[in-house]
């Protein structure tokens, strides 16, 4: 059962972090921001905070303790970018 969960597990992250693909920041809540952060963890500086319906480009997902993080960019603005947690990434 473990290693069946596992590979839905890598099939889901697998599809979900395309490379170039299009994603929304979601669950964040009205009150809160999404953390963008320089690496892949919360051990990381945060660059900015975005809040729900921020317009991302994914670029690649990695797993670091226990949690996907993928690496994006602002579609409006390119040149800023960082990893977020893909729990708060929705396909756009």
């Amino acid at each position: 059962m473990r290693s069946h969960l596992a590979i839905c597990l890598t099939v889901l992250v697998a599809t979900g972090c395309a490379v170039g693909s299009g994603a929304v920041v979601t669950g964040a809540g009205p009150d809160d921001l999404l953390k963008l952060r320089e690496g892949p963890g919360l051990h990381h500086n945060i660059i900015v905070g975005l809040p729900d319906g921020t317009h991302l480009t994914r670029r690649n997902c990695v797993t670091t303790d226990g949690r996907v993080w993928c690496r994006v960019s602002l579609t409006d603005r390119p040149g800023v970018s960082g990893y977020v947690a893909a729990d708060y990434l929705a396909h756009r």
